[in-house]
């Protein structure tokens, strides 16, 4: 009997993390750089969905600014993915450590 219930468990669990998986995917976070010039949004799949430079940007002509820009923006989009992600999935389940359930991306 007891190894029913886990079955049952461990389907609702799947059940519930396909569900917040697909959540996730209409979600979106986005990572500002050079105090709001540069935007870039990742949605809950970890890619790079937009990016705004704020033409200002473009006066200076520093192209090695402008990449270190995007890149910061970019990467605290992603980290904001991350977490969102392991939130959610923390929620579901209940903060066990199962391997695969986080982004690596």
């Amino acid at each position: 009997m007891q190894i029913n219930k886990m079955l049952k468990q461990a389907q609702k669990l799947q059940e519930d993390m396909a569900k917040a998986q697909q959540e996730l995917a209409t979600q979106t976070v986005e990572g500002t750089a050079g105090a709001g010039a540069i935007a870039v949004t990742a949605n809950g799949d970890g890619q790079i969905i937009r990016v705004k430079i704020d033409p200002a940007v473009l006066q200076s002509q520093d192209v090695g600014m402008l990449e270190d820009l995007v890149l910061t923006a970019a990467n605290q989009a992603l980290e904001g993915v991350r977490k969102m992600t392991n939130e959610l999935m923390g929620k579901l389940t209940a903060g066990l450590p199962i391997p695969g359930l986080g982004m690596n991306f």
